[in-house]
């Protein structure tokens, strides 16, 4: 790609201004130890060049591809970046997680020339699913990971068959080019994907052995998102993700491109086999050679926060990301398929978590306390989550210790003196959370 040819003179001169006046700033930013300067830099370069995320995304060699969906992108995102380079690609990458619009500039610039020059083969992008819409017009990606719509940040973003709907005005106008990969498994993405122009490969489970016993209280999409008569599904494998149709108008799943019972999963988790065959699916149409694939997810290691393994003090520690009902759920899907008995919970309802916390009225947090044993609480809202475990108590007989401890350093301090020497301690935050948690067990920030 000849970059002169495509950016005019005069903005280039601009786009150099930005980028200098950005790299200064991450300079003094993480000198001072004040955090990555994840975003701060694209808020800054943004102002000098309003049309900053354009010019960076039209210098990508083999251009963009764009994850989103509500939980599981800094997984799927890292997964997929992880193969590229095995294959000697170079990536430009927002792995800290920043992905609002500021965070995808600041990780385009990270890879740029003190004169703005972006060489790179592909830009792995997550993005939040708010914003989607955006970000489409200026990105042009090559291909649109879509994993799944699930009820996140109320207070926020709405109901998922509202921004599945501006998803789909959206992509639509994209080029027929465009390479668009959904969920055939959420009912809501699998009608997205059969209502667009473009070329559609979808990814999805067909295991019925791993169906649930029953539909969780955390479902969001059980109706038809053609007609909107119930759907009937013969299983369900989280939430509403399952396999279903509709006995009104014949909607039905999409047919995955890939069997996914001849993958095996990266991390813990089922949550973690769709991660898994959605960035395999996306490799795999790029070329990657299968070898490459496999042996990337045997080996793969998890983001931070995400099934991320650390020892403490001679402990096992394991850090799983809870930020909404369906996210939750399967975090404790999780802790109830292990023998360990000492969990921390930490709830907070900052900005980045969502300020309105009744979502954790339907998780299914009677699971978790039937099992007993030792359960710590923390955070900024620690009595509404204390509140929560003890309406999950069935009876006065419980075997559950739970312990409220406002500080979270203590709190943490003491669910790792509660946990046996053989025993993993599991953690169980939000966003804002989790890096706290990361920052008290590490000595270090990522944002």
């Amino acid at each position: 790609m000849d970059v002169g040819n495509k950016i005019k003179l005069i903005d280039r001169l601009r786009l150099g201004f930005a980028v200098s006046v950005a790299k200064t700033v991450t300079f003094i930013v993480r000198s001072l130890r004040l955090g990555a300067a994840s975003v701060l830099p694209g808020l800054i370069a943004r102002r000098i060049e309003p049309r900053l995320l354009q010019l960076l995304s039209q210098q990508v060699k083999n251009g963009v591809i764009l994850i989103a969906g509500t939980n599981g992108k800094t997984t799927t995102s890292l997964l997929l970046k992880t193969i590229l380079e095995r294959k000697g690609y170079r990536i430009a990458h927002n792995s800290t997680g920043a992905n609002l619009e500021n965070g995808l500039m600041t990780a385009l610039l990270e890879s740029t020339n003190l004169v703005g020059t972006l060489d790179v083969d592909y830009a792995i992008l997550e993005v939040d699913e708010n914003i989607v819409p955006k970000v489409l017009t200026p990105l042009q990606p090559r291909i649109i990971l879509c994993l799944n719509l699930f009820r996140d940040q109320l207070d926020r973003y709405g109901e998922v068959d509202t921004i599945s709907k501006r998803w789909t005005k959206v992509i639509s106008t994209l080029p027929s080019e465009t390479v668009v990969i959904p969920n055939a498994d959420d009912p809501t993405l699998s009608y997205l994907g059969q209502q667009l122009p473009q070329r559609v490969l979808f990814f999805g489970l067909n295991e019925p052995e791993q169906y649930l016993e029953a539909i969780p209280h955390a479902v969001d999409s059980i109706y038809c998102p053609r007609c909107g008569h119930s759907l009937d599904y013969k299983g369900v494998y989280l939430s509403h993700l399952g396999d279903f149709t509709c006995p009104s108008c014949g909607f039905s799943k999409s047919q995955p491109t890939l069997e996914s019972s001849e993958w095996q999963q990266i991390l813990v988790g089922l949550y973690n086999k769709y991660n898994t065959l959605a960035a395999v699916t996306a490799a795999q149409d790029l070329g990657i050679d299968e070898a490459i694939i496999r042996d990337t997810i045997n080996n793969f290691q998890a983001a931070f926060g995400r099934a991320e393994d650390l020892v403490i003090g001679g402990k096992r520690v394991r850090i799983l990301l809870s930020k909404n009902p369906v996210g939750t759920n399967e975090t404790i899907r999780v802790v109830n398929q292990s023998t360990d008995t000492t969990t921390l919970m930490v709830l907070n309802d900052r900005t980045p978590d969502g300020t309105d916390v009744s979502w954790i009225w339907d998780v299914d947090t009677e699971k978790l306390v039937e099992r007993g044993g030792t359960l710590v609480v923390s955070g900024d809202r620690v009595y509404d989550m204390a509140l929560r475990l003890r309406y999950s108590e069935k009876s006065t007989q419980s075997n559950l210790n739970l312990i409220v401890e406002e500080d979270l350093r203590q709190a943490i301090a003491t669910a790792l003196e509660h946990t046996p020497e053989h025993e993993t301690l599991h953690i169980l935050p939000t966003y804002s959370a989790m890096l706290e948690v990361r920052e008290v067990l590490t000595g270090r920030k990522i944002l």
